[in-house]
């Protein structure tokens, strides 16, 4: 690398038939003239490489990355920590809560609304507020609806201002808020049209441990209510009346959000078979390290975090997603030991993030890059992690099959079979996942045993 840059920055030249010795011999002058050059080179080169680095970072999908905990464990802490790192290292990051609490606005020093604005270089911030959100799909529905002609004008008079918030809905929006910040479903920046920036990474901090372990399973879970919507929609007199306008609204809404659908006059199977393709890549993303980012919060000190911790490792994976790593909440005096942490936790990557004073403005430059900082930054830093374990295996030759799933125990977990012995499904954290089993072992369960974190399903 540094002949190639030499090469760029000292002109070629033809060599004298005569020794030119004044090259052994450099002036002060000249010496001057060639370190400046060099130095012009150099900035040149390495603005060069910024910008290629810039237009690969647009070519790259935006990143998701959130944190599960106990209340009270540092969740908050954590996903602003995760933002001024990101942020620091160039990349454009966006940190969406969705609480009321105004901690976060403490602890960045910066006013946050509906509406993303900067904190600093790098760094937005947006607080969502449902009874915003609610706002804009309405308004693609009364577009949709004008093209369409469906309500008569009903759905026009609707004023969204008045609409409260029902439970259940701030889950819902805050998916659909996510899916334009990050694009689950398509590529972002072909989402927004240019609009809006495109963000390299995406933290949120959600309502609630429970609520964001659902939107982790949401698409895979809804491609199981599609199916059967679609059976109904196909196979029922209602269906095959309604069915299709309900189609034709949902395809109007997706063009005029910016979504290039292409379905514009297919037949009602073909949006169906988009839609489920939607949902597919939806879950995808998920299992997915470069796209998706899970960490765990603890207090190391509370038995009830470490615990809490334990179990949301587990309901992750059931959700359909992996944990990334482990953060613990350092304490003031710093007692404790990140080796006892690694193993309770074991296999996945633990660090500390460091004690924050509250009563003074925080220097996130000197917290972020401090020593205490290291191992922290070092897990937020990697995108893929060897420290995965599969959360099923199959092992044909005994025809069995191994779940991991911390934080439960045997009791915890049923099991039951539909559709014959070609599927397993799992239910276990308030969570049900079905696992396709190979032809191998497929079969009736025969028996189980849980040993350490896994559970051992034998097929007969």
């Amino acid at each position: 690398m540094a002949l190639c840059t030499l090469s760029l920055l000292v002109p070629p030249f033809s060599t004298p038939k005569i020794p030119d010795f004044h090259y052994l011999f450099l002036t002060k002058s000249t010496q001057r003239r060639r370190r400046g050059t060099k130095r012009i080179g150099a900035l040149n080169l390495s603005i060069a490489t910024a910008n290629a680095a810039k237009n690969d970072s647009d070519n790259k999908p935006t990143k998701l990355v959130t944190f599960l905990g106990k209340g009270g464990s540092g969740k908050t802490t954590a996903a602003i920590f995760a933002a001024q790192h990101y942020a620091m290292a160039g990349l454009n990051t966006c940190l969406a809560i969705h609480s009321q609490d105004p901690t976060a606005e403490y602890l960045l020093n910066c006013k946050m609304g509906p509406s993303v604005v900067k904190c600093n270089n790098n760094l937005s911030a947006v607080r969502l507020e449902t009874t915003r959100m609610l706002l804009e799909p309405l308004k693609r529905l009364k577009q949709a609806d004008a093209r369409l002609n469906m309500t008569q004008g009903v759905l026009e008079g609707v004023v969204g201002e008045e609409l409260g918030v029902l439970p259940g809905m701030d889950s819902i929006f805050s998916v659909f808020e996510l899916e334009r910040l990050v694009g689950f479903l398509v590529n972002a920046a072909v989402q927004r049209n240019g609009e809006r920036d495109k963000f390299d990474v995406v933290v949120y901090d959600g309502i609630s441990t429970e609520e964001t372990i659902r939107m982790i399973g949401a698409t895979s879970k809804a491609r199981l209510y599609l199916k059967y919507m679609r059976t109904l929609a196909e196979k029922t007199d209602l269906g095959r009346v309604v069915g299709p306008s309900i189609l034709r609204l949902v395809d109007e809404s997706l063009s005029l959000s910016g979504k290039s659908t292409n379905l514009n006059g297919r037949m009602s199977s073909e949006i169906w078979d988009y839609l489920e393709k939607l949902l597919e890549k939806g879950s995808s993303v998920f299992a997915d390290p470069q796209r998706f980012g899970c960490y765990i919060v603890m207090d190391p000190n509370n038995p009830l975090s470490l615990n809490s911790a334990m179990r949301y490792w587990g309901c992750t994976i059931q959700a359909g997603a992996q944990i990334s790593g482990a953060f613990g909440i350092a304490s003031p005096n710093g007692s404790e030991a990140l080796a006892e942490l690694g193993r309770s936790f074991s296999p996945l990557p633990c660090a500390f993030i460091p004690y924050l004073k509250v009563g003074t403005e925080l220097n996130w430059n000197e917290v972020v890059v401090s020593i205490q900082s290291k191992d922290a930054r070092d897990l937020l830093s990697v995108s893929t992690s060897k420290s995965f374990l599969s959360a099923v295996k199959f092992d044909p030759s005994n025809k069995s099959v191994t779940l991991f799933m911390p934080g439960f125990d045997k009791s915890e977990i049923k099991l039951y079979q539909f559709r014959g012995g070609s599927e397993l499904l799992v239910e276990a954290g308030d969570q049900r996942r079905v696992i396709r089993l190979p032809s191998e072992i497929q079969g009736k369960v025969g028996g189980a045993k849980f040993i350490d974190r896994n559970l051992i399903i034998t097929m007969r």
